[in-house]
């Protein structure tokens, strides 16, 4: 065992898990694939710090789905239909309902998708959203203080960044600017898309990312 893995939680490698990597690494771009990733590592160690325990307080299983699947809507593949938050989420459910998974799991990961932008309503809707929500945000920096430099340095050498920020928000954009449901007014592609609605604009996302702990 390397250094790195004495510091960071490994990644689950069950079929299915492979898998919903494998689906994540075909369909998304690496920057964000390895930002999806990384916020389950996040989302983990935020976990054993504030004293969750896995098996008694959340799904293992379920916290890697939810973060790792969480950008799908934001693909190419997703339809451009309705907010990418949702199509993610319906994604993610359809990946895990055609693994075997019943409603009772797949309804959890869906709603932890479904809300991951959401503030002040995630953390509201049990443990499962909570993490997914807080180690989604610890990849953009935040709430980041009780990590060490040295889990840093090592998640991010085995995930590079690769301008994360800005290809997520690029594919959000274009995703948002296909139809008046995608990029509905006052949900986070809806802003984003009239944040960037001038050639050159930057989002208030991109420069929080670049003044934080990681950068972009």
């Amino acid at each position: 065992m390397d250094t790195e893995d004495r510091i960071l939680p490994m990644l689950p490698q069950t079929p299915v898990a492979r898998a919903a990597v494998e689906l994540v690494r075909s369909s998304e771009s690496e920057p964000v694939a390895n930002h999806s990733i990384r916020s389950y590592v996040f989302a983990t160690l935020l976990a054993e710090h504030e004293g969750l325990a896995a098996g008694t307080d959340f799904d293992a299983e379920l916290l890697f789905h939810s973060c790792v699947l969480h950008d799908l809507g934001a693909s190419p593949s997703a339809p451009g239909r309705a907010r990418f938050e949702v199509e993610g989420a319906d994604m993610a459910a359809r990946f895990l309902t055609e693994h075997g998974y019943g409603a009772d799991r797949t309804d959890p990961v869906w709603e932890a998708i479904a809300l991951h932008t959401s503030d002040g309503i995630a953390e509201r809707r049990g443990v499962l959203a909570y993490l997914t929500r807080r180690g989604i945000g610890m990849d953009f920096g935040f709430g980041t203080e009780f990590l060490t430099d040295a889990q840093g340095e090592a998640l991010h050498g085995r995930y590079p960044r690769l301008d994360m920020t800005t290809v997520l928000v690029d594919d959000i954009v274009r995703q948002a600017a296909r139809s008046p449901q995608a990029g509905a007014r006052y949900t986070l592609p809806g802003e984003f898309l009239r944040e960037r609605g001038e050639p050159g604009a930057v989002t208030a996302l991109e420069l929080a990312a670049r003044a934080s702990r990681w950068g972009s």
